[in-house]
């Protein structure tokens, strides 16, 4: 690509988009930087200015990371999505693989990591944080029945799945997703069938074996 890339930053904590905007806007590789507090506006954003690559959180209220990775992939399959999270746990990154993005760091990385992956996702790259891609390498030589089990999820059950399992009442995840009470009902049985377990409890163990535990915060 020629001349400057222009970003989306989506994260809805204001504070943090003000930060990264402005490390961003150090490089002289970066152009117009455009801001989306959710999913659902990123979506809209997108469409209006079509920048060259998103920058994405996945905790976010609404929609959420990975549905939003979805209707952005939906809408452009060329989409350049570099997902930024505090979340280093691999089944985070293998799913954001899988639902199309082209990056992962953590917000833990050196803020230099940030230029670097932004600007070879835009030019038609991937960047994994190399810690994580290591990591990566290492499980999936290793690929375990567990983690396909959860990569049968569907991105909103993948939501209520790591609520349920970090103690969320039904209600409770309801209301922190924005659904109706009934629907995450029916998404808790769908996803002990997906995953075969029988309790609660089963589904938190397996979350815990998958360092889901305590690590979440949509």
């Amino acid at each position: 690509m020629t001349g400057k890339i222009s970003v989306l930053l989506v994260d809805d904590h204001a504070v943090v988009r003000a930060g990264y905007k402005t490390y961003l806007a150090l490089s002289d590789k970066i152009g117009q930087i455009f801001e989306a507090d959710r999913g659902e506006t990123a979506c809209q954003m997108y469409i209006q200015y079509k920048p060259d690559i998103v920058v994405l959180d996945l905790s976010m209220p609404g929609i959420g990371g990975f549905e939003s990775i979805r209707r952005l992939i939906n809408r452009d399959p060329h989409c350049k999505i570099l997902v930024f999270s505090i979340h280093n746990e691999l089944v985070y990154v293998s799913r954001i693989l899988k639902a199309g993005a082209k990056g992962y760091i953590t917000k833990n990385s050196d803020p230099e990591m940030l230029v670097t992956a932004v600007y070879k996702i835009a030019q038609g790259g991937t960047y994994i944080d190399p810690d994580i891609a290591q990591q990566l390498a290492i499980s999936m030589a290793s690929d375990q029945d567990e983690s396909e089990k959860i990569k049968l999820l569907s991105p909103r059950e993948f939501d209520v799945f790591c609520l349920l399992a970090n103690g969320y009442t039904t209600r409770k995840a309801a209301e922190k997703l924005c659904l109706s009470y009934k629907t995450v009902c029916n998404h808790g049985t769908v996803i002990k069938e997906k995953i075969g377990a029988q309790t609660l409890a089963e589904l938190t163990l397996l979350a815990n074996r998958q360092g889901l535990i305590e690590a979440i915060e949509i």
